[in-house]
C-alpha cells in the first residue's frame, strides 16, 4: 500500500532536466541560490530545503512541458504560488524543480450573470478583487495573506469570511490541472451542480500539489453587500468570547466575520497599529446585508454580548474605520514581533466543533501559561478554528522543546474533541505525523492509493501529506 519514495537526490536526472528546461525556456529558468532559497520554506521551524531550479511558466502548455521533462528524468516538481503557506508545503526535500506561477496571473473571464470567473493560478486575491470591483462582485475567501488563488485552492485555505461564505472547497467550481504524466484534465464544467462521476475538483482542492498542478480555476463569486457593519466587543474572558460566538451562530445571525483576539494579541496590535483598543479579550465582527439588516444583526449580537458580561459592542458602517480594524487583524501575526523583538514566529492552528471551542481555547491558554511561553491567540471562532503564534528563541533548546511540546498537546487536545490537526494551514511536512491519528490507517491507505494512481513516480511535491516508504529505481 506504499507510495513510491525517491530514495535520494537524483543528481544526474536533475542536471539533465535543468539543461533541457534551459534549452526550452531560456532565462525563465533560474538556478541562483538566493532565488532557490526563496522557493523553499521560509516561515516555520522546518528547515529550508530549496529546489535545484525555478521555472516561470506563462501558460498551461508551458506547465505541461515542464512536467513532461521532469517526469522523463524522474525529477520532483513543486508548484509555487506566493509562498505564504505555513507547514513546509513548498520545500524540496529531494531537490527538483519549483514551478513558480508568478507570470500566470490573469483574470481570464468574468461571467457576472452566473456569479463566477475564470483565473490563472498566480493571480492574488487582492488583485482579483480589484479587477472585479466594477462588476459589483467579489471573491470572499480572505486568508489574510495576499495569497495566490492557485495556492489557496491547493491548500484548501479558509479565512475571516469563512463563517458566512465557506472555504475554498465551497468556492471552487472547476479546475484545469496538469497531471504527473503531463496530461491536462478539466475537473468539472461551469454548471453550479453536477452528479456526473467522481468529484475531481474536491479531490484536487487541498491536495497541496501532490496529485496535479492547477493551471486554471473557475471560482464562485458573491455580490458586494449593499451595507457592511463592523466593530469590536470586549469580554471578561476568552471563554465568554467563544460562548458569544457560539450563541451568535446558534441564533442564526448571519455574521460574516467573527474573530477572537486574546488580550496579548490585542496588545500586540496596539503596539503595531496604535489602535488604542482595550487590552482584554475582544471579538472583531462584521455583518453584511442591507442597511436595515446589518443594524438588526448588530443589535442582536450586542444583546448576546451583554448577557455574557461583554460589551459594549461599538460598530460602524464607515469603510475607513472598518478597514483600519481589519488591517490590524490581518497584520496580527506580524504585529506579534513587537511583543518580543528578535524572536522567531511559529504559527499553528487547529479546529474543533464549535460546541467544544470555549473548552479547547481555555485549556490551551492554561497550557501556554504553564509552558512559560509567549503565544498570542487569534481565532476564526465562528467555525471553531483558532491559531497560536509562538514567539521563540531558536537558540534556546529548552524553549524550543517546550514550544514543540505545546504544539503537540494542542493537536492532541483538538483530536480528542473530534477536531482536526489543521483547520486551514494544511498538512505539508509539518503535520503529516498527525494524519494517522486523525483519519486512521484505512483512510491513509486510500489516500496513498489515489497518490499512486495519479503519480506513480511520486514526482509531484514528494514528502508532503503521504510519506513514501519504498524506492523506485
Amino acid at each position: 500500500m506504499a507510495v513510491a519514495k525517491i530514495a535520494a537526490r537524483n543528481a544526474d536526472g536533475i542536471a539533465a532536466a535543468i539543461a533541457e528546461l534551459a534549452a526550452a525556456f531560456g532565462n525563465r529558468v533560474v538556478t541562483s541560490l538566493a532565488v532557490r532559497e526563496q522557493h523553499g520554506n521560509t516561515i516555520t521551524w522546518i528547515p529550508n530545503q530549496p529546489p535545484d531550479a525555478v521555472v516561470y511558466p506563462q501558460s498551461t502548455e508551458d506547465v505541461q512541458r515542464i512536467v513532461r521533462i521532469c517526469a522523463a528524468h524522474t525529477v520532483p516538481v513543486i508548484a509555487f504560488g506566493a509562498g505564504s503557506s505555513l507547514e513546509g508545503h513548498v520545500n524540496a526535500p529531494h531537490g527538483g524543480v519549483s514551478i513558480d506561477m508568478r507570470d500566470m496571473n490573469k483574470l481570464l473571464g468574468v461571467h457576472a450573470e452566473d456569479l463566477d470567473c475564470v483565473v490563472q493560478p498566480g493571480i492574488t486575491r487582492k488583485t482579483l478583487n480589484e479587477q472585479l470591483r466594477d462588476s459589483g462582485l467579489f471573491f470572499p475567501i480572505d486568508p489574510g495573506a495576499d495569497a495566490s488563488l492557485g495556492g489557496m485552492a491547493a491548500t484548501r485555505c479558509s479565512g475571516t469570511n469563512a463563517v458566512r461564505y465557506g472555504t475554498m472547497k465551497d468556492n471552487v467550481i472547476a479546475l484545469k490541472v496538469v497531471l504527473a504524466n503531463g496530461e491536462v484534465i478539466d475537473t468539472a464544467r461551469r454548471a453550479k451542480k453536477s452528479s456526473a462521476g467522481y468529484d475531481l475538483t474536491r479531490l484536487m482542492v487541498g491536495s497541496e500539489g501532490t496529485l496535479g498542478i492547477i493551471t486554471e480555476l473557475t471560482l464562485k463569486l458573491s455580490g458586494i453587500p449593499e451595507a457592511i457593519a463592523g466593530g469590536i466587543c470586549p469580554f471578561p474572558s476568552v471563554e465568554a468570547c467563544c460562548n458569544a460566538a457560539i450563541q451568535t451562530i446558534q441564533a442564526g445571525i448571519p455574521v460574516a466575520r467573527i474573530e477572537l483576539l486574546d488580550a496579548l494579541q490585542v496588545r500586540a496590535c496596539n503596539l503595531n497599529a496604535k489602535l488604542g483598543l482595550p487590552e482584554v479579550p475582544l471579538l472583531f465582527l462584521e455583518f453584511h446585508g442591507t442597511e436595515a439588516s446589518v443594524a438588526e444583526q448588530s443589535t442582536r449580537f450586542g444583546d448576546i454580548a451583554t448577557e455574557l458580561g461583554g460589551g459594549p459592542f461599538t460598530w460602524t458602517t464607515k469603510a475607513e474605520e472598518r478597514t483600519k480594524l481589519w488591517e490590524a487583524r490581518h497584520h496580527a501575526a506580524l504585529s506579534n514581533f513587537a511583543l518580543r523583538p528578535g524572536a522567531q514566529m511559529i504559527a499553528t492552528d487547529v479546529c474543533v466543533p464549535i460546541s467544544r471551542l470555549a473548552e479547547c481555547v481555555t485549556e490551551t491558554q492554561a497550557d501556554i501559561a504553564e509552558s512559560r511561553l509567549v503565544a498570542p491567540l487569534v481565532g476564526h471562532v465562528g467555525d471553531g478554528n483558532f491559531h497560536l503564534t509562538l514567539l521563540i528563541d531558536r537558540d534556546d533548546a529548552d524553549e524550543v522543546s517546550r514550544a514543540k511540546a505545546l504544539s503537540e498537546r494542542l493537536v492532541e487536545r483538538a483530536l480528542a474533541m473530534d477536531g482536526t490537526c489543521t483547520g486551514e494551514h494544511g498538512v505539508g511536512q509539518g503535520k503529516m505525523k498527525y494524519l494517522l491519528a486523525e483519519h486512521g490507517a484505512a483512510a491513509l491507505a486510500a489516500m496513498a492509493a489515489i497518490k499512486r494512481a495519479l503519480d506513480p513516480q511520486n514526482i509531484l511535491n514528494p514528502g508532503k501529506i503521504i510519506a513514501g516508504d519504498f524506492t523506485v529505481s
